[in-house]
């Protein structure tokens, strides 16, 4: 786990990579673990053998949905942070991409319940301050040609 500690009392950072899966009506995907009362980005922490962003992406993705990221697909989106859903007193920071996948997504490994929401409109699904204030404002907003 890459865990930054904690600076000039600043909380410790957690540093993760998000994936945005969208479908075919522009959803986007999200994952509740188990234990966890909120729902997230698919991905995860960089493992000591991963070799980068896309490897944690990939293995993550492997794991816990069950299909293969397609390398062609893969479009950095930024660097967001906010509090740790799951690590009271931490801070998450992600580097998020939007991706495609193969093969069918399915709950997996530690994934208790997947769901597909509108990023303009989320409704009133527990969801993780990171993916609530940070990565859905960004897919929801007009891109550079106005839609």
């Amino acid at each position: 786990m890459v865990v930054q500690p904690a600076v000039n009392g600043a909380p410790p950072v957690i540093r993760i990579v998000a994936a945005v899966i969208r479908d075919a009506h522009g959803r986007t995907l999200l994952v509740r673990k188990r234990g966890a009362a909120v729902f997230q980005q698919p991905g995860g922490k960089r493992d000591p053998d991963d070799a980068g962003d896309l490897a944690t992406l990939a293995r993550e993705l492997r794991e816990e949905l069950g299909c293969r990221l397609l390398p062609g697909s893969v479009r950095r989106l930024g660097r967001a942070s906010a509090p740790a859903a799951n690590e009271a007193g931490y801070l998450v920071e992600a580097e998020v991409y939007e991706v495609a996948v193969d093969g069918t997504i399915a709950a997996q490994a530690e994934i208790a319940e997947l769901a597909w929401v509108d990023p303009a409109a989320p409704g009133d699904l527990p969801i993780a301050t990171l993916s609530r204030e940070h990565i859905l404002p960004r897919l929801a907003a007009p891109g550079p040609s106005g839609g």
